[in-house]
């Protein structure tokens, strides 16, 4: 099975990952029956739940992290995937082998077909069914983009729920206002949970308080994590998104598990999350990756661009964005007066051009140039008398990131 390919022995399923949101169709009644055709597999497995808009990956990196290192077996389902989808099912830090995963797939087709799965319910499948023939003790279940209807939520033993920061990024298939957003994505709060939060905006904040209070749920929000705690992850947000984790962490002694404060500050500290913010090189040259692909994720990595010495004398983007994004809210937030943005394909997907960008943001017609890929515009740079400094940095999708790791542009 080539990196690339999902499922290649089942015509039922989408190949790869440009028609991921092809067949999108959310809704839980068809994974709920799917999984109890399977035996309720993990049934009895309590799971953190994380949820948001931003952030989720990072938070469920901390955590399992520190899982990993006190030895408490987790089953970990992560979306998307940089390079490989075997990268989504993870027992703690170790994905499940391509041979093991084509063959639970296979197993599994025939309820897959009967109930329509989509791709992500069909992975979210695989992977309950090989936790519970693994024998995990615990379960961290990243949802996919929404909440209320997401395939995650068809398990019903989730007694900690954690948020990631809440923003716009999905409209077309959970609501155009923040308010509908946060609604959605508040609906995966169950029964007296305990959940976790960092800071959020007011109109998030406000639904969240209100869904807990309805679901008889305790709500931790949490501070920013203090600057001597050392974190794996880097980026002004993660002391954020740790926090959230470190909460997590502390409450998993409601369930069974006590870990200590010198476990959970080594478990942070030893944390990684590739593509996010991450320092990497091309042909001996630093670059910056981070998937920013919504306007609340691109805000997030302008503020850390302020903390950058000599930023304010312009920076270099390399700027794939898929077309369904919101590219005027990226590109606002990410692009100001003396910066230049190098506008490529994102492989695989329909994708924004420099005409189609200029059409719609005109004022951008001296900062924004064109190329057919990454390598293109890395080439232009280095024959230019000095290497830009800060380092150009890649971002808009991380699908484009995962391209340039899987072909080995980039070092991972």
């Amino acid at each position: 099975m080539s990196d690339e390919t999902f499922i290649a022995q089942s015509n039922f399923i989408s190949e790869s990952k440009s028609k991921e949101y092809k067949d999108m169709n959310l809704g839980i009644d068809r994974m709920s029956l799917a999984i109890n055709a399977m035996g309720d597999p993990c049934k009895k497995k309590p799971a953190i739940h994380i949820a948001g808009t931003n952030g989720k990956g990072s938070i469920g990196a901390f955590i399992n992290s520190v899982l990993s290192l006190v030895n408490i077996k987790t089953g970990v389902t992560t979306s998307p995937h940089l390079v490989d989808w075997v990268e989504r099912i993870c027992i703690n830090k170790t994905p499940i082998s391509k041979e093991e995963f084509k063959s639970l797939s296979l197993s599994l087709s025939p309820i897959a077909k009967k109930y329509s799965l989509t791709p992500f319910e069909y992975v979210i499948a695989i992977a309950l069914k090989y936790f519970t023939l693994r024998e995990v003790e615990l379960l961290i279940l990243e949802v996919g983009l929404g909440g209320r209807l997401d395939a995650t939520t068809a398990h019903q033993y989730r007694p900690i729920i954690a948020f990631g920061a809440i923003g716009l990024d999905h409209c077309e298939y959970l609501g155009s206002s923040l308010e509908k957003v946060a609604i959605e994505k508040a609906a995966v709060i169950t029964t007296k949970s305990t959940v976790i939060t960092a800071t959020q905006d007011n109109i998030v904040k406000r639904v969240l308080e209100e869904t807990a209070k309805r679901k008889q749920a305790v709500i931790h929000w949490v501070d920013p994590i203090a600057s001597d705690w050392e974190l794996g992850l880097s980026g002004v947000i993660q002391k954020e998104n740790a926090a959230v984790a470190k909460g997590v962490i502390e409450s998993l002694k409601n369930i069974g598990w006590n870990i200590s404060e010198g476990q959970l500050r080594e478990g942070l500290s030893l944390a990684k999350w590739p593509g996010r913010l991450q320092a990497t090189k091309w042909e001996g040259m630093p670059i910056v990756v981070d998937g920013a692909h919504n306007p609340h994720a691109a805000n997030q990595l302008s503020i850390e661009r302020d903390t950058w010495t000599n930023q304010e004398s312009g920076i270099i983007w390399i700027l794939g964005i898929q077309k369904r994004k919101d590219m005027i809210g990226i590109l606002h937030k990410l692009v100001r007066e003396k910066d230049l943005a190098w506008i490529v394909p994102v492989p695989g997907q329909q994708s924004w051009s420099k005409d189609q960008i200029l059409s719609f943001c005109p004022e951008y017609k001296h900062q924004i140039k064109e190329a057919f890929s990454v390598e293109e515009v890395l080439s232009t740079l280095k024959k230019q008398h000095r290497w830009p400094s800060p380092p150009p940095i890649i971002s808009g999708s991380l699908y484009l990131i995962g391209d340039l790791f899987q072909r080995k542009i980039l070092k991972s």
